[in-house]
């Protein structure tokens, strides 16, 4: 029996790992590029919603303002959601000293909108006719001085709709090196990027963090207002631009762009727990994956511990099964210490994996209850 389960264990690893590299290759990676030159660059507006973002909204526009893009051929809205914070302040310093910035403030959010697809669409509002994409960037992202011109130029070779770009994450505190690296492994098991990449496929992936797309596509979807009431609002737009047939792509953005999501728990929690329930496709899915998850992860360090046992006692086979146990185990902490070095993390989170999904599967129970109770809080506001 224990040389069963240690050579299904071995089966398991190998095959998850082989899934991540195939699924690491199959996402195109946004190389720089030189800008367009002069009045042949489309005309642009990067869009910016912030709450509360006056420890992000600074570097963020900073790095816009940066863009080797042609910067008569683009304009910057960042639109203000009632921050109580000195983010209006920072924008308004910033705006003072270039024309290409200007500061909306949000009005009240309506009943049956979210505050960041609401802010989303009230800058769509202002967008100057001339301006043929908009590109809607989260105020904890900066970019490099290629970044617009290398999506651009991406977008228009592939005749895309709508690019969405994959940040490098930048991890400081325990929380976030801990659990996010977990998740983001997770994601390489679960998804199937060849099926959700496919322009025939009614299935779509894509991170609000970066969303370039074509103006009149952006319309024809109904913009925001089409998705007014979702949680993850990017992938339900995103979602619905792809099933009206226009074509959209996530690529990986390591090489230029970066962010940092959340500083901590007090962050970290509350904005996963948010999105867990739509990421990993429903209440039912949520529960499964987590249950799956915390079992595979804690088979590490427990079938090879079950197999020293047997073999200690002398039963028959143990010796080859914990060898291979073994073998399973070796190569599911390399994972995560070669994912910890990706990451540019210290190695040794490499070997807290068990828990860090363990973590994440109170993250996911957690979001399980809070769409089961019809309440789901953000930045201090509460969603039903």
């Amino acid at each position: 029996m224990n040389l069963f389960f240690s050579s299904a264990w071995l089966a398991i690893v190998t095959w998850l790992i082989l899934r991540a590299i195939n699924q690491s290759a199959l996402l195109p990676r946004l190389a720089p590029a030189a800008p367009p030159a002069g009045q042949a660059a489309p005309r642009l507006t990067v869009i910016v919603p912030a709450r509360d973002e006056a420890a992000n909204i600074g570097r963020c526009l900073r790095s816009l303002l940066d863009q080797d893009y042609p910067a008569q051929r683009f304009d910057i809205v960042v639109i203000d959601d009632h921050s109580a914070d000195a983010t209006a302040a920072i924008v308004r310093a910033i705006a003072a000293g270039d024309p290409r910035v200007s500061l909306l403030s949000s009005p009240p959010l309506p009943p049956r909108w979210t505050g960041k697809s609401h802010a989303c669409w009230i800058g769509t509002r202002v967008v100057t006719p001339e301006s043929e994409w908009l590109c809607f960037i989260d105020a904890d992202v900066w970019g490099e001085s290629t970044l617009l011109a290398s999506a651009m130029r991406a977008a228009l070779a592939q005749n895309l709709d709508l690019l969405s770009l994959a940040p490098r994450q930048e991890l400081q505190s325990f929380a976030e090196r801990l659990v996010l690296p977990c998740g983001l492994i997770l994601l390489s098991f679960i998804q199937d990027l060849r099926a959700v990449q496919a322009q025939s496929s009614s299935a779509v992936t894509a991170t609000g963090q970066f969303m370039l797309m074509r103006r009149d596509a952006y319309e024809a979807a109904g913009g925001h207002a089409a998705v007014s009431r979702a949680i993850c609002e990017d992938l339900e737009f995103a979602r619905r631009l792809k099933q009206s047939g226009r074509s959209v792509l996530l690529m990986g953005g390591e090489d230029v762009i970066s962010t940092r999501m959340y500083t901590g728990w007090r962050t970290l929690w509350p904005g996963l727990a948010k999105n867990l329930v739509d990421t990993l496709g429903g209440r039912r899915a949520t529960l499964t994956v987590a249950l799956i998850a915390v079992i595979l992860a804690w088979s590490a360090p427990a079938i090879p511990a079950f197999d020293a046992v047997a073999w200690a006692r002398g039963a028959p086979g143990a010796e080859a099964a914990l060898i291979i146990a073994l073998l399973g185990s070796a190569a599911a902490f390399a994972l995560h210490v070669a994912a910890a070095r990706h990451f540019r993390i210290p190695f040794y989170f490499g070997f807290l994996f068990p828990l860090g999904y363990t973590v994440g599967a109170l993250m996911a129970l957690d979001s399980v209850r809070r769409r089961l109770h019809g309440r789901v809080s953000w930045k201090g506001r509460i969603y039903s």
